[in-house]
């Protein structure tokens, strides 16, 4: 059943990891996404927060409120539940993130083709045809974990980081693709930006992209860059 292979771990007095895998895989966060809404479908008094990661959730309840053993019981109910009625997540919403690839916007996409031993219109044609899913978000606010990439783009990160990758920038590194939401240093190469703005602290939610989400890049020119940052609609 579901809910035998899972670990439970305190994390301090205020939170708990339940954790489902030792390696990152689309099941074993399919496991964390169908956990997090089962959560908040039937939330206890006292449950705070359930934080997505790629193969656990981080569970934050208010220890005044509510035991940390009942939480467990509560999760393990859950998870019966889940494994009897074969339930899964539903499908995140579909976000298609226009987006220019190669030239100044995206400077790593040349060595990206030369490692990958294909032209640059067929790294750009394999990473948009390809449909991803939002894994988690984390080392910024808004920043997107997106899998899985094409196994034929599979990219080492860059040896030395860049001290400031623009917002917006489209980025692989391993088989994992990703859009920085601010500028901020980071070594995944770059091989395009979007014009749009995916974390913005003044809108309700904050981030454009959530776990579980659906992720399509699309191709537009150069030309367009502005106009689309312009018409963008967040939604």
């Amino acid at each position: 059943m579901l809910y035998e292979a899972v670990r439970f771990l305190a994390a301090g007095e205020a939170a708990l990891v339940v954790e489902f895998a030792d390696e990152i895989s689309p099941e074993a966060n399919g496991r964390v996404l169908a956990l997090a809404a089962a959560l908040r479908r039937r939330p206890l008094p006292g449950l705070v927060e359930a934080v997505p990661s790629y193969r656990s959730l981080l569970v934050h309840y208010n220890p005044l409120r509510l035991a940390e053993e009942r939480l467990r019981r509560h999760v393990e109910r859950l998870l019966a539940v889940e494994a009897q009625s074969g339930a899964e997540a539903a499908p995140g919403r579909l976000r298609e993130v226009p987006t220019v690839y190669g030239g100044e916007l995206g400077p790593d996409l040349p060595s990206v083709a030369a490692i990958a031993g294909l032209g640059e219109a067929e790294v750009v044609r394999l990473h948009s045809e390809t449909v991803y899913t939002v894994y988690m978000i984390g080392f910024l606010p808004g920043f997107p974990y997106l899998g899985i990439l094409p196994e034929a783009l599979t990219t080492p990160r860059l040896e030395a980081p860049r001290l400031v990758v623009p917002a917006g920038s489209v980025a692989i590194a391993g088989r994992q693709t990703g859009i920085y939401p601010l500028d901020s240093p980071g070594g995944w190469r770059i091989i395009g930006r979007t014009p749009l703005c995916l974390f913005d602290p003044q809108r309700d939610p904050p981030a454009y992209l959530g776990p579980g989400d659906r992720v399509r890049f699309v191709p537009v020119a150069a030309a367009d860059f502005a106009r689309l940052a312009q018409e963008q609609v967040w939604s």
